[in-house]
């Protein structure tokens, strides 16, 4: 057992593995119990209850080994109630909040490939549980957890009214649906597959063209996360929608596996990912909702997040990479908006949680009472800051840890002065090594604390510039 339970390791959002090797009944098993005791050891003070949700997404077996948590967990003398149907995270997130719940233990392996599952773990408050209870549930695992001489009870729930409604109340839902119902506006939704399908129809109605909403575990061979490469099939259908409907607005919106995460696509089939629907947000929830806080980003959002705040007189936080930073900050100040470059957005007028189904709802409100196409949206606010770029990241795969070892070495003995030809002007050390350059571009060295992969992220002025720095780079790391 103690093998066992060293090799359980928490990343920046959850354990997850591959299904049948590192991801297994029996593991689950011994992580499922130590995570709802140290859950009540955290949080039974404050919410007094004993009850822990447990939820799915829709990948392979996944309500098979919800049900074995609940099992699990019910056996060391927790009240368990257990989703009878899948939903995105944030549905559990909020059900944990919304009925006075220890937390929320969620099958769900979020964008990963369709060979993996995972265990995402929230607490009482409605969002990810901060880096000192994981660190504390991996102490645990070679301890366990006593069988209780009572079992706890288990009782089934459905996640998605309660849900829907509190989202529903966040935004002129009316006018929404009456843009989509006129044609005013057309809206499509890749759904990839995952636990976001309905979703959106839920909301606003069954004009909502929903694609790739069949329950595919493989993901159509590749992964469910909101990424240009995976998304031949709505660039496809906007351009052809576009082609035979010049009326009315077009968007797209794009959902990761488990609904935490967000993209869109413009009316001319232009991928946005949240580097660009974070500053449209900041500028919609304060222009006409009249929002006010904190903006908190992490350490590799773009820089068109701080000029767009700096518009409205909002001051900005900066975090390491993960949105359990973004929520730790959430906890203890009042925040508009906490986003990450990957898609994860969330509200200080919600949970402290990344809710792409909310996100959605005000990227649709933003461009139904602004009259304007998510792009010109974007580029109405890069005028706005004369500020003009282009990103793009790229995860390099490495031999082994010992090479990631070696590269983190050098980055620490060997500081870099120039990258591709452009000096160094800073280096921020929040989360990896983030070098600015003499014109004004970054470029983000950062390593999973997982696996042997190096992350690289790059924004500059131009797209040509983004890949000559990350080619610069890669050469650099090989």
């Amino acid at each position: 057992m103690p093998v066992v339970a060293n090799s359980i390791k928490f990343g920046t959002d959850g354990w997850r593995g591959v299904i049948g090797d590192e991801f297994t009944f029996e593991r689950l098993a011994l992580v499922a119990p130590v995570a709802a005791k140290v859950l009540y050891d955290t949080y039974f003070s404050t919410v007094g209850s004993q009850t822990i949700i447990v939820g799915y997404d829709r990948r392979f077996m996944a309500e098979d080994f919800a049900r074995a948590v609940a099992n699990s967990i019910s056996a060391v003398g927790f009240d368990v109630l257990l989703s009878e149907t899948y939903a995105p995270t944030p549905a559990y997130s909020w059900a944990a909040k919304q009925l006075n719940a220890l937390g929320a233990l969620v099958i769900t392996a979020s964008h990963n490939p369709g060979t993996y599952l995972g265990l995402k773990v929230k607490g009482y408050f409605g969002g990810s549980v901060p880096p000192e209870v994981t660190k504390e549930i991996e102490a645990q695992l070679s301890v366990g957890v006593p069988l209780a001489a009572t079992p706890g009870k288990q009782e089934k729930f459905d996640p998605w009214p309660s849900y829907t409604q509190a989202l529903e109340g966040k935004v002129d839902i009316v006018k929404l649906r009456e843009a989509i119902a006129s044609g005013k506006l057309t809206l499509f939704a890749d759904v990839m597959h995952g636990a976001a399908a309905s979703g959106l129809a839920r909301l606003l109605g069954n004009q909502v063209k929903e694609i790739n909403s069949d329950r595919d575990p493989l993901f159509g061979g590749g992964a469910p996360e909101p990424l240009p490469k995976y998304l031949s099939k709505l660039f496809e259908v906007i351009k052809t929608h576009r082609e035979t409907d010049k009326s009315g607005l077009t968007v797209g919106l794009v959902f990761d596996g488990d609904c935490d995460r967000i993209a869109a696509v413009d009316g001319e089939a232009n991928f946005l990912s949240s580097q660009v629907l974070i500053p449209i947000l900041i500028d919609h929830l304060t222009l006409r909702r009249d929002f006010k806080g904190e903006i908190v980003k992490t350490v590799s959002g773009s820089d068109l997040m701080p000029l767009v705040a700096a518009l409205h007189n909002l001051s900005v936080f900066e975090t390491a990479v993960g949105y359990k930073y973004i929520a730790d900050r959430m906890l203890v100040a009042k925040v508009l908006l906490g986003g990450e470059e990957s898609g994860g957005i969330g509200y200080g007028s919600h949970i402290p949680e990344r809710d792409a189904l909310l996100s959605a709802l005000y990227v649709l409100e933003a461009i139904v009472e602004s009259g304007l196409d998510l792009g010109e949206y974007y580029r109405h606010l890069q005028k706005q800051t004369g500020f003009t770029s282009a990103y793009d990241r790229i995860d390099l795969p490495l031999a082994n840890m010992e090479v990631r070892s070696r590269l983190l070495q050098q980055l620490q003995t060997q500081p870099l002065t120039e990258i591709a030809g452009l000096a160094v002007i800073d280096c921020q050390t929040i989360d990896g090594y983030k070098y600015r350059l003499a014109d004004k571009s970054w470029l983000m060295i950062r390593f999973s604390g997982t696996e042997p992969v190096l992350r690289l992220y790059c924004e500059a002025p131009t797209i040509e510039q983004v890949h000559q720095t990350l080619a610069w780079a890669k050469h650099w790391a090989e």
